[in-house]
This record gives structure tokens, C-alpha cells and sequence, in this order.
């Protein structure tokens, strides 16, 4: 990736709204060819309809949206340089896998002696060509989200747009789309990929944009932000054996824990501050009554840089 090349996508003062409600308000993003960008945020943050305007899928009420210097909404080229890949799986089940291929070949434009090199190729880079002659609807959920990957591949794009990638799939298809997503990104591909899954971004993307409200409220360098928020204290985690009782939850709160989930992991309010190693705040937590399974000491990742770059926002 060359970081002094023009960005292939540039977004500039994007703001829309939905009956009079502000869903994106003067966002700016940019994403260079080969470069992978994670959006993270609360549902409602407005990470799809980010996605669905870079797709020219929407048009912005105010600002710009640029694909190689194109608008996707009004000029077909653009829109052809994109392969969109959504949440929600977008296939013919009782074709086959090469069968539904073939379809979106045709539905991209490509040529009938042209549309079999394109369905092996896109059969090849998704690493499914051993279900191409088996009916998508008799796939896995993990083979169907990477036959709908394929499907946007079928006009080898410049860019493409992942929404949720991996919800719902075990852990072998998660591996396998992310060997998919690196090898686009070895050949200069650029991908946005909206995603709840801190470690999946962390994983894959070069940079991050954390969304609130509409807006983008951080984002930089993926490195760059996590050597920052490491070179501070260690994060601390309880992980409790059932749920506390109020007493317990009591000691927790006292001992500067708040709930992090279901209410089974306790994490510190402020890192670092507990004042005790691993294995003497198991024992003092234990003493109190809490049902502790484990202390966790670990350096703070994308999450933290999460919820650091979020709390102004939930506090407003």
C-alpha cells in the first residue's frame, strides 16, 4: 500500500437522514487501494448506511461520495468497481454454488464466453471450488456467507464492502473468510468492513473508525492506537463461576468492578488500579463472597480503545 498514493474511496462531508432524523452527520473517510478499514460502533451508529452510500447504493443530502474520483450513486463504472457483500445472505438456494455464480456474472455484465474464467476465478479466490456443483441451500451457513463473498467478487472489484462478514459461523468458516479477505488484500484490493468483533478487526483491518451518532469520533493507524492505550496499565477481569448475589455484587462494585456482559465477567473501572497481583485479588474477592472463577491480567486491546473512544458519547 503506498500512503502517499490518492485515496480510492473518499468520503467528504457526508450527511443524510431518514425522515428528518440525522443518520450520518459531516462524516469524512478515506481508504487507499490495498488498505483495510474496520468500522466499529453501537448499532444505529450509522456503519451500514456508511457502506450503502460508498456502494452508491444512497446518495448523501449534503457532502460527497468518491470512488476513483467517480460518484457510485450516478456513474455505473464506479458502481461496477465495488463488490457488496451484506449481512443478510443473497443467493438462489436450489442453484448451485457455480450456478449462482454464473447469474451474478451475467447480472455484472460479463460476457457469456467470458462468464466461466470469471466463476472459476471467484470459485478460486473464495476457496470453495470443491461445493461449486452443490446446491447453495443444501451448504453450511460458513460455505454460504463465502459463496456470497464470491459473488461479489465476479467483476473483480477494487473495493469491496463487507457488513458482518463472520456472524453466525464457526470458528473453521471464520478462518476461512479471513484467508479470503487477506488474499484480496495482497492484491491491492481495499476493504471496509463494518464488524462488532474486536478481535476479528484487530485481525484484519490497517486502520480503524470507531461511529457515534452519525460521526466518526476516532481513527487512525490500528498500531499506531494500540501502542498507545498499551503503553499504559494492564486491564483487569473477573470471570465469576454463576452470577452474584447482591452482596457480591457489592464487594465487586467496591473493589472497582462493573459488569461487562451478562453479568458472568467484571472488568475494572480504571486499569491497573486494583492494587493487587492476579492471585491475591482472586483471594480477597473470594473472601468477600464473590463467586470468582479467574483473574484475568491482560494488555488492553481494540475493545478498550472502544469503549475509551465511546465514553463521551454513551455519557452525553
Amino acid at each position: 500500500m503506498d500512503a502517499g498514493a490518492e485515496p480510492l474511496v473518499s468520503v467528504r462531508g457526508a450527511a443524510l437522514a431518514y425522515h428528518g432524523k440525522p443518520v450520518l452527520d459531516g462524516l469524512d473517510c478515506a481508504i487507499r487501494a490495498g488498505e483495510t478499514l474496520a468500522l466499529l460502533g453501537p448499532n444505529g451508529a450509522g456503519k451500514t448506511t456508511l457502506m450503502r452510500l460508498v456502494a452508491g447504493r444512497l446518495t448523501p443530502d449534503r457532502g460527497s461520495v468518491r470512488i476513483a474520483g467517480a460518484d457510485p450513486h450516478r456513474e455505473p463504472r464506479a458502481r461496477r468497481s465495488i463488490g457488496w457483500v451484506p449481512q443478510e445472505i443473497a443467493l438462489y438456494p436450489r442453484l448451485t454454488a457455480a450456478e449462482n455464480l454464473g447469474v451474478f456474472a451475467q447480472l455484472a455484465g460479463i460476457g457469456r464466453r467470458e462468464r466461466p474464467e470469471a466463476v472459476r476465478h471467484a470459485l478460486d479466490l473464495a476457496g470453495i471450488a470443491e461445493v461449486a456443483s452443490r446446491p447453495v441451500g443444501l451448504l453450511s451457513g460458513g460455505y454460504q456467507r463465502r459463496v456470497n463473498i464470491a459473488a461479489s467478487l465476479i467483476g473483480r472489484p477494487r473495493l469491496v464492502l463487507l457488513d458482518e462478514p463472520t456472524q453466525g459461523v464457526d470458528l473453521n468458516a471464520r478462518a476461512a473468510i479471513h484467508a479470503v479477505l487477506a488474499r484480496l488484500r495482497a492484491q491491492g484490493t481495499a476493504i471496509l468492513i463494518a464488524t462488532h468483533d474486536f478481535a476479528e478487526a484487530e485481525r484484519l483491518a490497517d486502520r480503524v473508525a470507531f461511529l457515534a451518532r452519525g460521526r466518526i469520533v476516532r481513527e487512525g493507524a490500528l498500531p499506531a492506537l494500540l501502542a498507545r492505550v498499551r503503553a499504559g496499565p494492564p486491564e483487569h477481569e473477573v470471570g465469576l463461576a454463576h452470577k452474584p448475589d447482591p452482596a457480591a455484587e457489592s464487594a465487586l462494585r467496591g473493589a472497582g468492578f462493573a459488569p461487562a456482559d451478562t453479568g458472568l465477567t467484571w472488568r475494572a473501572i480504571h486499569r491497573g488500579e486494583t492494587g493487587l497481583d492476579g492471585a491475591a485479588l482472586l483471594t480477597a474477592l473470594r473472601g468477600r463472597g464473590v463467586p470468582a472463577s479467574e483473574v484475568r491480567i491482560r494488555a488492553p486491546g481494540l475493545e478498550a480503545l472502544y469503549r475509551d473512544a465511546l465514553a463521551p458519547e454513551v455519557a452525553a
